[in-house]
């Protein structure tokens, strides 16, 4: 994998752990997934007649930020299967944008990123 210019290269156990962090994550935000799920439909079953104006707007409410939650999961997931997959295509660690080099250590502690740090910036002014 591509390295900024002064790093040091990636070693074969840095580049399993970062795909295992990945794989981990995707485990978990997929279990995540389920659970908010199979909530939301269990309070779409219970959903009561006779509940007053304020218990229908709390629950509007609660299933809404559940939902936000599951969408928020959901965007993680695709970007750590989409980190796995630049890994397999060989093309971890390149910027999307520029082709430079992103960076070991903005990869080691964001393994998900698809933009250096210049590009990311550029990106967050518009």
């Amino acid at each position: 994998m591509p390295v900024r210019e002064g790093e040091d290269r990636w070693t074969e156990e840095e580049v399993a752990e970062v795909r295992s962090a990945l794989g981990e994550e995707i485990t978990a935000l997929g279990e995540e997934i389920a659970a908010a799920a199979t909530q939301i439909a269990d309070g779409d079953a219970t959903d009561g007649a006779g509940d007053d104006q304020a218990d229908v707007g709390a629950k509007t409410y609660e299933r809404e930020h559940e939902m936000a939650l599951v969408n928020n999961a959901r965007d993680l997931l695709a970007q750590n299967e989409r980190a796995i997959e630049r890994m397999d295509a060989g093309t971890y660690g390149i910027c999307e944008s520029c082709g430079r080099p992103i960076g070991k250590g903005r990869l080691q502690a964001f393994p998900r990123a698809t933009l250096c740090v210049t590009c990311k910036q550029r990106e967050e002014r518009r």
